[in-house]
Parts: C-alpha cells; structure tokens; sequence
C-alpha cells in the first residue's frame, strides 16, 4: 500500500510551528516510515504537483496568497491547518483592528514604497478555503502533529479534545492561575496541550482556540470573584481569538 504524499506550505508566521516538525528529531523518521514527504520548503528542495495531504502554515495576508491557498486546496484531498496562525490567524490577527494604512505605516514607515505592498486583513486558512483538521497552538504540539498525521495516514479519525484546558490543569494538579491573582484562558481555551503553560507558571493565553460550549458569559462571576474587569478578560481574548470571544470554528 503506497504511503500518503504529504505537502507543507507555509504563509505569514515565524515558522515556528514547522520547527516543531523538525523537533520530532528521531521520531520524525518513524513518522516518515508512514508518509511521504514531496514538499517543504524549510527541509527540502523537492516540490511536487501531487499530494493526498496538504499541511498549511501561516496566516493569509495577501490576495496573492488566497488565490495560491486556493490551488492547493484544488489539489489536496485533504487539508490540514497547522498552528495558531492557520487555525485562527494568530497574532497576525491584530493588524485587523487598524486600518490597513496604519499597519502599511507602522511595519515599513512612511517613506518605505508601502504604496505597493499587497497587505490585507489578515484571514485563517479557513476564511478562505475548507479545513479538514486543525492542528492548534502557538507554536503547536509536535507530538500531536504525529499523531494526526498518523490516524489520516491510517484512515482513522483524530481525537483532538473538545474539553477546557482547566481539565488537564487538574489532572496535573497544577496551581491555578486565577488564584494567584492572573487572569487565565484555560477555562475557554481547548485542551489537547496538557496544559504546558499553566504547568511552567504562566497563566493560558488561549492559543488553541476555544473549547466545545465555551462559556464566555459564566466568565463573569469569575472575574467578579477575583476583582478582575472585562475589560481585562477582553484585551487577553484578542490576543489569539476572535474579537467578538467566539474564537474559530472547530473542523
């Protein structure tokens, strides 16, 4: 039985995500024993026209790049948004709330020729095209990447945790952020992460998108309880979901 051809494109990000990828280190070759890698960009010269599984990275930031995501989703079988950026937009996501001449300003100065540059609001993968899978998080958690890949590759289904990061809190007996006075994304913010934040002292920034049934109303008497305004909850929430605290559709 041939292995799945698996391409990695890439878009507006750091590329840390696929970093992660290269992270797996040994493990990345038993993973290679399942698929067949025809193109990335970051590991290898090799592009290819055929593939049964396209893995994105990065925030659309451009026309120019919808129109390109579009001929890979034309192509892919199946389409998998890989990170924060594809999933949700990501910290990309912030130049929407300026006017696109400001940001223009800000990044390039007024004198840097930003007449021609393409910019535009910034858009999820799934904005644009249909996402089959999202792998979640800034930057995402390599050994979840595997295992999706794995169940496409196998034609299972993924598990991806519909649950708040709160429960893997618990589960690891963590302290809780609320309580020492922060305020913490956890009890919106999907788990599947193991709660990595939390677990080295830093309060959860929701990089995951929001879990099943999140609750953004019932944050209220939280923040009541530890003397903490919306407005506070509200300027954590913009950092990587949704203005409006929905955060993005799960696939």
């Amino acid at each position: 039985m041939p292995r799945p051809r698996v391409a990695i494109f890439d878009f507006a990000g750091c590329e840390g995500c696929q970093l992660q990828i290269v992270n797996l280190e040994e493990a990345l070759l038993d993973l290679l024993r399942v698929v067949d890698v025809v193109e990335w960009r970051e590991a290898m010269s090799e592009q290819s026209d055929v593939f049964d599984i396209a893995v994105v990275e990065g925030a659309i930031t451009r026309l120019e790049d919808e129109e390109r995501l579009k001929r890979i989703r034309q192509k892919a079988p199946v389409l998998v948004a890989l990170g924060s950026c594809a999933s949700s937009g990501g910290l990309n996501k912030l130049k929407n709330r300026m006017a696109m001449s400001e940001a223009r300003r800000l990044v390039y100065g007024r004198d840097g020729g930003v007449s021609r540059l393409d910019t535009a609001p910034v858009k999820a993968v799934s904005e644009v095209v249909k996402v089959d899978y999202l792998v979640r998080g800034c930057p995402i958690d390599r050994r979840e990447f595997s295992y999706v890949v794995r169940c496409l590759a196998l034609g299972r289904e993924p598990f991806i945790p519909g649950y708040p990061v709160c429960v893997e809190c618990r589960i690891r007996e963590n302290a809780c952020r609320w309580q020492e006075g922060e305020i913490c994304l956890g009890p919106l913010t999907r788990a599947g992460c193991g709660a990595a934040c939390p677990a080295q002292g830093a309060a959860c920034l929701g990089c995951r998108g929001t879990c099943d049934d999140a609750n953004l109303e019932g944050m209220a008497s939280v923040l009541a309880q530890y003397g903490k305004s919306r407005e506070e909850l509200e300027s954590r929430l913009a950092v990587f979901l949704d203005p409006d605290g929905k955060g993005v559709s799960h696939a």
